[in-house]
């Protein structure tokens, strides 16, 4: 695996690749196995979000936070990606129309700066032209 992945992961992406979510699709699932050995982003910002799920009660996990995230983040070509000053910057002067979710303004500004597709089935970050799609 490279120092930088070669694919960025939206949080449902994740959350559902873990799960064996059906609403994964079978092109999104082959995208990832084609990339586990060259590298699957995560934003940190994504930890928070699964947290947030669960906590509002829009996600229920088979085990505590903690133990979801020791399996979810071992995953084949799982790769942590922080929050580094040039994505924080790149979040907040997106170009174009973009919505008002920090979260979403991170994560699509990872992938800007990262260089990298985005894998996303939220209609809001497919709409934005100003990023790279994955299927």
């Amino acid at each position: 695996m490279g120092d930088r992945p070669v694919i960025l992961i939206e949080t449902h992406i994740w959350v559902w690749w873990v799960q064996g979510d059906p609403r994964l699709t079978g092109l999104q699932d082959a995208f990832l196995a084609a990339h586990e050995s060259t590298g699957i982003g995560v934003s940190t910002i994504t930890l928070w979000e699964v947290a947030k799920l669960v906590e509002h009660g829009r996600l229920t996990l088979p085990t505590a936070i903690e133990e979801w995230y020791n399996v979810a983040l071992k995953y084949p070509g799982i790769q942590l990606v922080d929050l580094s000053p040039a994505i924080a910057a790149e979040s907040t002067r997106l170009p174009g129309q973009f919505h008002a979710d920090p979260a979403d303004q991170i994560i699509v500004a990872t992938s800007r700066v990262l260089r990298c597709p985005l894998v996303s089935s939220d209609g809001r970050i497919r709409r934005y032209e100003h990023v790279v799609h994955g299927p």
